[in-house]
């Protein structure tokens, strides 16, 4: 059964009598949500009345169409302003909508993919390419010059900035490659003290390196200088377990046929 109810403003009563021009409104909308019942009637303002219908559709349960109509001063027909579809408190809705930006994770740039970087990026900062620097040089200071800008690990346009830096040995810190997991707490060592630890460089080095040894299973991998695996270098022969005695097979022979009925 339909309801009326008015909000601040006093109803409309030309535009909420006008019920199957509202619903006409709808069905011109519909498509495939079609048009039910008609189900409330409130006003807006001062002439201006939405009339709501049910929306008969099993994908759209408990939403409605809204129709506002709305009348002139003086006039004697009022006019559609605009049709709707809603949602009612319990209907299904859609996840709110995250940035693509928000919802990239980890591992989610596969092959193929590209993955742009934010000019404003914190976690990067300007770096120095030495274009400027030996623009101005002979050819050969200039060539020297890239050389140096070369081993001291510059010659990029951007580099890691300490906020990035920061982020990174957090991150690296809490994952498989940290200290605080099962493997480092029964490894025999740690990777600091192994020979298959590469050492990064950097404001890093102090913390992280890399693990050469093809057997762990961080093999590849950024792992911190507390961190630990049973692959440790320092694992030899004295810790391996020691070889078992040979198998003993015993065996009973018997001089002459014993029969159970002598």
């Amino acid at each position: 059964m339909a309801t009326t109810r008015t909000r601040a403003s006093k109803l409309d009563q030309i535009c909420a009598d006008a019920v199957e021009l509202a619903r006409e409104a709808a069905e011109d909308a519909s498509d495939v949500v079609a048009v039910g019942a008609h189900l409330g009637t409130y006003a807006d303002a001062e002439r201006v009345v939405t009339h709501t219908f049910a929306a008969e559709h099993p994908g759209y349960a408990g939403w409605r169409w809204s129709v506002t109509l709305v009348r002139a001063s003086r006039a004697k027909q009022p006019t559609v302003n605009e049709v709707v579809l809603l949602p009612g408190t319990d209907s299904l809705l859609s996840p709110d909508w995250v940035p693509w930006a928000e919802r990239v994770q980890a591992g989610d740039v596969t092959p193929g993919l590209l993955m742009p970087t934010p000019d404003d990026d914190p976690r990067l900062e300007p770096g120095f390419t030495g274009g400027d620097a030996a623009a101005d040089l002979e050819p050969a200071d200039a060539t020297l010059a890239r050389i140096v800008v070369a081993e001291l690990g510059l010659g990029r346009e951007r580099v890691l900035s300490p906020y990035g830096r920061d982020e990174a040995a957090e991150r690296w810190l809490a994952g498989d490659g940290g200290p605080d997991n099962q493997m480092t707490k029964l490894a025999p060592g740690v990777c600091e003290t192994c020979g298959f630890f590469v050492r990064l460089q950097g404001g890093l080095a102090d913390l992280f390196g890399v693990c050469a040894n093809v057997y762990a299973a961080s093999d590849g991998r950024v792992v911190s200088v507390d961190h630990g695996c049973g692959a440790h270098s320092k694992v030899g022969p004295q810790n391996q377990a020691e070889d078992l005695p040979a198998p003993v097979w015993e065996t009973i022979e018997w001089d002459e046929p014993i029969s159970l009925f002598d």
